[in-house]
């Protein structure tokens, strides 16, 4: 049976929590988006799937389930499993391994690519996880591997902070490197940590400190996402500020820490003003960002229903132009795993284009992922595979193997 852990919150909004539960849900059907101004034909499925997620809003507003509950389920792994490969499309980097210590996030992200924004299940977090790993890193040896922490979930949040998970997956990389100087595993991390994640101590060690022992062996990359800040902060609860997330970066650089990519994602296609372009990549050249690997908002009918109702209790214009980008008849089949749904492939190509003119500007290169590039018909003539400071698909820095 398993423990149960009371967390503590590390990133406190109030507000948030006040405005969700007075917030007054909209059915977002076929009148309400008359009413809006959209004219174009919608499909029965879609409008469906509007009106589903519209109910379960609902639900989850008056049942206090939409954020994570602050309790996590302790359990152990079966040290016996294979880790999981990272490989979506059958064309990433097929020597990529998950590292996923917690079932759950405590970040909270309405958008969440993993469970599209449903935070309804309690938590559950691996104590012997790097146990697991230790068996895994062993056999792999001299092979290699990336491993991306995490893909699933929030490596440096409360559950895996507060229980020390995260630590001990940074020890026990240590104690690799130590007993096999030159193994080719590699870490990558992905991750919304603020600077003050990173100085989270468990046992007398901080979360910087240990990367810092890892030296040029691990990648540090920031996500970060192009949308107002007062949704951000709706749609991430829990989630550092950008301005805390950047300021970890710094840190990390300040300790010699690769930390130069960013995973800019989600992108809210209305949001993207030149304006707004140039304020944001002015942002990441004043941190030291070199490359960045942009992904469009990608969604569910259901959670698109969420997600541009609030939206549009900061700009309806904005909400309608979030809906005319995915729900046309045409833009079926612009769909993602599990059935996401990505904005018109036209809007996308433009948007990327768009993007890429205002950050080329501030130096930074673009890298892609090979499901981006077959579905927008991008070439390697435009975003090269392995770009010219190393990058390549979600911002893996090809160059680690070579130290």
């Amino acid at each position: 049976m398993a423990n149960r852990l009371k967390l503590e919150r590390q990133v406190k909004k109030d507000w948030v929590e006040k405005f969700l539960i007075e917030y007054r849900v909209q059915m977002v059907d076929q009148d309400y988006l008359r009413a809006l101004g959209l004219d174009s034909e919608v499909s029965s499925e879609v409008l469906r799937g509007l009106e589903q997620g519209s109910r379960l809003f609902e639900k989850r507003l008056r049942s206090g389930s939409l954020i994570p509950r602050l309790e996590l389920d302790l359990k152990e792994i079966d040290t016996r499993a294979d880790l999981e490969i990272h490989n979506y499309t059958g064309s990433c980097p097929t020597m990529t391994y998950e590292i996923n210590p917690v079932v759950g996030c405590n970040v909270g992200c309405l958008y969440c690519l993993v469970t599209d924004g449903v935070h309804e299940r309690p938590m559950e977090a691996y104590t012997n996880y790097h146990s697991y790993l230790r068996g895994i890193l062993d056999r792999e040896q001299g092979k290699d591997h990336f491993y991306y922490f995490s893909p699933k979930t929030e490596a440096f949040q409360e559950a895996s902070l507060q229980t020390g998970i995260a630590h001990n997956i940074l020890r026990t990389f240590i104690d690799h490197y130590e007993a096999y100087p030159n193994s080719r595993a590699r870490l990558f991390i992905a991750s919304k940590a603020g600077v003050d994640h990173l100085r989270y101590k468990h046992r007398g060690d901080r979360i910087i400190d240990l990367l810092a022992r890892l030296g040029s062996r691990v990648q540090f990359n920031t996500s970060v996402s192009i949308m107002p800040a007062k949704l951000r902060d709706i749609l991430e609860p829990y989630g550092a500020t950008i301005e805390k997330r950047l300021e970890a970066v710094g840190l990390c650089q300040d300790h010699g820490i690769l930390a130069e990519s960013a995973l800019v994602q989600p992108i809210i296609l209305p949001y993207l003003t030149e304006e707004n372009m140039h304020d944001f990549f002015a942002s990441l050249k004043k941190a030291g960002i070199i490359n960045y690997k942009p992904e469009f908002l990608t969604l569910c009918m259901e959670n698109l229903a969420i997600i541009g109702q609030l939206l549009g209790s900061l700009d309806k214009k904005m909400e309608l132009d979030l809906y005319k980008s995915y729900i046309g008849l045409e833009n079926r089949d612009h769909k993602k795993q599990r059935d996401r749904t990505a904005p018109s492939k036209a809007l996308s190509r433009q948007g990327l284009e768009r993007l890429m003119k205002v950050s080329s500007q501030y130096g930074l290169t673009t890298s892609i992922c090979y499901w981006v590039r077959q579905q927008l018909r991008i070439s390697e003539d435009e975003i090269p595979i392995i770009n010219k400071n190393g990058y390549q698909c979600l911002g893996y820095q090809t160059r680690l193997f070579n130290s």
